[in-house]
């Protein structure tokens, strides 16, 4: 059914909100320079956003030790992999299509950094070691090459309380990652698991020794 009320263009939608001011318009630079690769060495998290074959997008969360992105230069950024369950989503998608951002965050600092450009893989062998862990090189590493870089106002944490653990949810009734690999996976049907408890254990035991 069509909706009387959508927002089907930017005038529609500017008519409510109005332009942004100058100071939030004008915020974006094309390259990372000192100020933003000060915030990257502090970020020991992020999240990669790309575009798969099938038109959807795709978010992926990344972490590591603080700086664990790499500032190659003022128009390059690296992003080591790490072990995980081999999907590898999001880098396959940039094998489809560059376009890709990272959005990085710092526990317990309200304001993000966004950045956005074009991705692609290599395997150069100084880079992964550069990028090593616990003596564990990168396999490869996501190399972004920067178009769009800014620093995002605090508003989404504040509302959030992200940061203000006595305002955090009760998170009793949330569904663990074994939960929803069993239920969604079929995973006791197929008979991959006994129960959500075996799936909770292979979990445990794949972050206690396959970090890097």
């Amino acid at each position: 059914m069509s909706d009387p009320h959508a927002i089907a263009t930017r005038e529609d939608l500017r008519a409510i909100t109005g332009d942004a001011g100058e100071r939030p318009a004008g915020k974006a630079i094309d390259h990372i320079d000192p100020l933003c690769a000060r915030f990257i060495a502090a970020s020991p998290f992020v999240v990669l956003a790309t575009r798969g074959a099938d038109g959807l997008l795709d978010l992926s969360p990344k972490g590591d030790p603080a700086g664990f992105v790499a500032v190659l230069d003022d128009k390059t950024l690296a992003l080591p992999d790490r072990l995980g369950n081999k999907r590898f989503d999001s880098f396959e998608n940039v094998l489809h299509s560059s376009e890709a951002a990272l959005i990085f965050l710092i526990p317990g600092h309200n304001d993000t950094l966004r950045v956005a450009g074009k991705a692609r893989l290599t395997r150069d062998p100084d880079l992964c070691e550069r990028l090593a862990v616990n003596g564990r090189p990168a396999q490869f590493v996501l190399l972004l090459t920067v178009e769009e870089a800014y620093l995002h106002c605090a508003k989404c944490m504040i509302r959030s309380r992200m940061w203000q653990p006595d305002h955090w949810p009760d998170t009793s009734d949330v569904p663990s990652l074994a939960e929803a690999m069993v239920a969604h996976g079929k995973l006791v049907e197929k008979k991959l698991v006994a129960d959500v408890d075996e799936m909770a254990q292979i979990i445990a035991d794949d972050a206690k020794n396959r970090l890097y």
